[in-house]
């Protein structure tokens, strides 16, 4: 998808949302976006249509091995791509909750629930066993970012985010 930028931000939006590939083209004195996701890259206008088609393979490949790295969880071990750590039984539990609803918000309570079916205990329980489970993750490519007043997101990071910004 070709968009103008910063004229097409609100149909950036739409598809970022539905994890649709995005090539911004940016208007020669135009400011950069800043790129968030391995769906999305930028060119600078005027550009050959040589470029054009070169930068828009290059996002859609991306692409591609992005959506070949979705992590698996099997017997505690979480698997993504090549990479894989072993849960701890309560991590696992955390981890299927938020691998079930990967890219959409898992509420507190919901976490709480599949983490503890009897209860958590003290409130700061699940922060203590999610910054726990946050380094675990990171070795593998996962990041769980905190949605202030809502709950927490589990997406793909690190390489993929870097690939992004190397293109």
């Amino acid at each position: 998808m070709h968009l103008r930028w910063p004229a097409e931000r609100g149909r950036r939006e739409r598809l970022r949302s539905e994890r649709q590939p995005r090539l911004l083209l940016v208007d020669g004195g135009g400011p950069p976006p800043g790129c968030g996701d391995c769906f999305e890259d930028w060119i600078r206008l005027p550009a050959s249509e040589a470029d054009l088609q070169a930068r828009a393979e290059s996002l859609v490949a991306r692409c591609q091995q992005h959506l070949g790295l979705r992590p698996t969880l099997d017997e505690g071990v979480l698997r993504v791509g090549d990479d894989w750590v072993s849960l701890s039984p309560l991590e696992a539990r955390l981890t299927s909750l938020l691998l079930k609803k990967m890219g959409a918000v898992v509420s507190r309570e919901a976490l709480a629930r599949a983490g503890w079916p009897a209860g958590p205990g003290a409130r700061n329980t699940l922060d203590v066993h999610l910054a726990r489970l946050r380094r675990r993750l990171d070795a593998v490519g996962l990041s769980v970012h905190t949605v202030r007043s809502r709950g927490y997101l589990l997406e793909l990071s690190g390489s993929c985010q870097q690939q992004a910004h190397e293109a």
